[in-house]
């Protein structure tokens, strides 16, 4: 059931608390969805959050854990004894348990995996922490549905039967040999009309997609993405099924990947969020920030050494910003498409056809709109050599600018770096200064100031 977060409700909710109304409140998050308890939770305030979370059975809040803020499930995890942290873990499918293991102090990881009653669950959560985060291995859980090739039908379900009490849910059913090794995948259908004395090895489908368990996180995406895949089973480096990841993973790895593009793109160095400290605040902007400053000072002295020119024709230093913001937003969009490219796999080929695209593509646009800018400054200042001159820069800043904002994400991304610092004010900034400087370069050799 889902509910309306409303001001009425968490005044609701504060009172109920504040009046150790319990089965009252237990009542009100009956059948409540658990991403909507989280919503809720952030909602409140710390203490109120931790007496929901105490309230609550070990079922609902070890998912409701997930789904709240990292900051308050952080503060929440402090105030819990290892034993009451064990218990949420072991509702928790092994790549969720493993997710909050990992976010614990060194010395509380031991202590609580010690408070693991199931061996085997605490096996494979152990197993899961020794892969990176950001890799195959990091993301998968080891719930699945596995069958062996020599099976019978008849057997197979019964088997079945017993895996699928441990998996939330079951997206596919894969086919190993007697090593373990992946062979396949086997459709319901297929087992549901199959005689109870066929094999498996008859029935089941040899092609299905896989990753390894070092893949990186964005490789799982793309593939997934391409195959509308709901989830994929992952191997080890000899082929053996080790567990699979699931849809839902993949959301969040796309959007952290988004948030982390977008920050990158805004000139945010480090992950941060709306609600942290100002010092952390600040240590993400300031390095960006700074460059822009280098950049302005860098416009300033070559403006200055142009300064005879300013003199004897006063109206190009009006056009100065025109000429800056046309080369930023050239650069910005050239590099935001790239950008985008790499992160869908999508951008082929080599970096000569895509830059010599991109300049006649620049070209086209450029030459749009120096005509409709050298319209209006004749009319304004009816000086056809200064209008040609303007003209003729706002081209070829426009190309240059192009080919930067193409060339340099595709340079990043061969060097293994994200290409999404290309984006804003890196390409901003040095576009600016080679768009001055490249415009009083011209207006100079065209004008003869």
């Amino acid at each position: 059931m889902a509910i309306e977060i409303t001001k009425d409700l968490l005044k609701n909710v504060s009172n109920l608390i504040a009046n150790q109304k319990d089965t009252a409140l237990s009542d009100l998050f009956t059948d409540v969805h658990h991403a909507d308890i989280a919503e809720v939770l952030d909602e409140l305030s710390f203490d109120e959050a931790l007496y929901i979370i105490r309230l609550l059975d070990s079922e609902t809040t070890s998912e409701v854990l997930m789904d709240v803020d990292d900051d308050v499930r952080e503060k929440i995890l402090e105030q819990l004894s290892a034993k009451e942290i064990a218990e949420e873990i072991e509702e928790l499918d092994t790549d969720d348990a493993a997710d909050v293991i990992a976010e614990l102090p060194e010395e509380r990881k031991e202590a609580v995996m010690q408070q693991i009653e199931d061996e085997e669950h605490a096996k494979e959560i152990v197993e899961l922490l020794r892969f990176d985060e950001n890799s195959a291995g990091g993301l998968m859980a080891k719930e699945l549905v596995k069958v062996n090739e020599n099976w019978s039908v008849l057997g197979c379900v019964t088997r079945m039967r017993a895996q699928a009490t441990e998996v939330t849910r079951v997206h596919s059913i894969y086919v190993v040999d007697d090593s373990g090794k992946l062979k396949g995948r086997l459709s319901l259908k297929d087992l549901l009309m199959a005689s109870t004395k066929s094999k498996i090895a008859d029935i089941y489908i040899p092609r299905v997609d896989f990753v390894n368990v070092h893949d990186s996180a964005e490789d799982v995406a793309n593939k997934m993405r391409k195959y509308d895949l709901e989830a994929i089973p992952v191997v080890d480096e000899l082929g053996i099924l080790v567990g699979r990841i699931t849809i839902d993973d993949i959301v969040d790895v796309i959007k952290e990947e988004a948030d982390k593009d977008y920050q990158l793109a805004a000139g945010i160095t480090q992950d941060v969020e709306a609600d942290d400290t100002i010092l952390e605040l600040t240590r993400a902007r300031l390095p960006w920030l700074f460059l822009g400053l280098i950049g302005g000072i860098g416009a300033f002295l070559i403006m200055g050494g142009f300064e005879d020119s300013f003199k004897e024709n006063a109206v190009l230093f009006f056009f100065t910003p025109l000429i800056a913001a046309m080369a930023g937003n050239v650069g910005v969009q050239s590099s935001a498409i790239i950008v985008q490219g790499l992160a869908n796999d999508d951008v082929k080929g080599s970096i000569n056809k895509r830059l010599i695209k991109e300049m006649l593509l620049a070209t086209l646009n450029g030459i749009a709109l120096a005509i409709v800018l050298f319209i209006f400054i004749w009319f304004y200042n009816n000086d056809l050599q200064t209008s040609f001159a303007v003209s003729v820069s706002l081209v070829v800043v426009i190309i240059v600018a192009g080919l930067i904002g193409t060339f340099i994400p595709l340079f990043l991304d061969k060097r293994g770096i994200d290409p999404a610092i290309a984006t804003g004010p890196f390409i901003t900034t040095s576009n600016d200064i080679f768009g001055i400087l490249i415009y009083f370069t011209i207006a100079k050799l065209i004008l003869g100031v």
